[in-house]
């Protein structure tokens, strides 16, 4: 059944690698994007991984699907042949609760925590950014703590800042922008996510390792 091609569109082809959120799917995902990268063919355009899925974006006016999918199942197998690079592994300082944190005791009550051990679980996971997406640059990590798993807000907020670190269900999440979000913020980054003026714009990219680091109010100005 898997991996199965799917058309998006006229210029775009989606792999599935599975159904489900795992690690090991989201590897296969990882080294596709990785080969293309590496050997990118003639008209690719783009590649977005995701959970479980790679969006490969073409130009139609030089290939047609046939041709796509040709170029997208050799990659695959040569995927299968290459070494990955080892993961960036990124440190996240974190002031948390407080006006940074607004749902920070929610979380703790909610699970039966006192606020130090929702701040001590968070803190101590490594996390890996499975993808990028709702809004530019806003990193999706898995590996949360069993034990910090919370419902969203039954109503989104309007706004969210920019640098919120939250949680919905059984995933942490950081949003680059500030937007109107309904997971539960339990703190939040000074640190910069998106930069149009860097290269790449993103501080995380798909397949990264992350950890927070809880720091104290102007502990985590001028990063």
């Amino acid at each position: 059944m898997f991996p199965r091609f799917l058309p998006a569109g006229e210029s775009a082809l989606v792999v599935e690698f599975g159904d489900e959120i795992h690690p090991d799917i989201h590897r296969q995902v990882l080294a596709l994007d990785y080969a293309l990268s590496r050997e990118p063919f003639p008209g690719l355009r783009e590649t977005v991984p995701t959970y479980r899925s790679l969006l490969v974006h073409y130009d139609p006016l030089q290939l047609a699907w046939d041709d796509a999918l040709g170029y997208v199942t050799d990659a695959l197998r040569r995927s299968a042949e290459v070494p990955m690079p080892e993961p960036a592994e990124v440190e996240i300082p974190v002031i948390y609760g407080g006006e940074f944190g607004p749902d920070l005791e929610f979380v703790a009550e909610s699970n039966g925590l006192s606020v130090d051990e929702v701040i001590r679980l968070h803190a101590g996971a490594t996390y890996t950014v499975y993808m990028l997406g709702f809004a530019p640059g806003f990193a999706y990590l898995g590996g949360l703590p069993d034990r910090l798993a919370t419902p969203r807000l039954p109503t989104p907020r309007p706004s969210v800042p920019a640098g919120s670190v939250g949680i919905a269900g059984r995933q942490t999440g950081i949003y680059a922008l500030s937007t109107p979000g309904g997971w539960r913020i339990i703190g939040r980054t000074l640190q910069v996510m998106l930069a149009l003026h860097r290269d790449p714009p993103t501080l995380l990219k798909p397949g990264d390792r992350v950890r927070f680091v809880p720091v104290e109010q102007g502990a985590d100005e001028g990063r």
